[in-house]
């Protein structure tokens, strides 16, 4: 069985690269070769990125109504539910984080002080 899938897969890149010769001879006389090879790429990477969300698809259950839960539990359930939303979040964050640093001492701050100091117990 194993045998069967390994010879399988190894026909499944044989073909992907016939295919991408065969789009590459075909636009490198319309488009010129630069262009032509980012267009294969791009081509690929989009067949990857459809393959990937068809094998990684579930079965999404209907949340409970009333589900008190945290701010973080829903971060991680959204990140594991969808994986492309929670990535382009980061990368939005990361930009404004560049771009103003203010932000992020905010945010560090306002989660250190959520918690109220308690004062120490005192000695008698």
């Amino acid at each position: 069985m194993m045998a069967a899938v390994a010879a399988i897969a190894a026909a499944s890149v044989v073909v992907v690269v016939a295919l991408s010769f065969a789009l590459y001879a075909a636009l490198r006389d319309l488009i010129g070769s630069a262009w032509a090879a980012t267009a294969v790429a791009g081509a690929f990477a989009v067949l990857a990125l459809i393959v990937a969300l068809l094998l990684t698809r579930k079965a999404r259950p209907k949340p409970v109504k009333g589900d008190d839960r945290n701010l973080t539990a829903r971060l991680v359930e959204l990140a594991r539910e969808r994986p492309l939303v929670a990535a382009g979040a980061m990368a939005a964050a990361v930009a404004v984080v560049i771009r103003n640093p203010r932000i992020l001492t905010a945010v560090l701050a306002a989660a250190m002080a959520s918690r109220k100091a308690e004062p120490p117990a005192r000695r008698r």
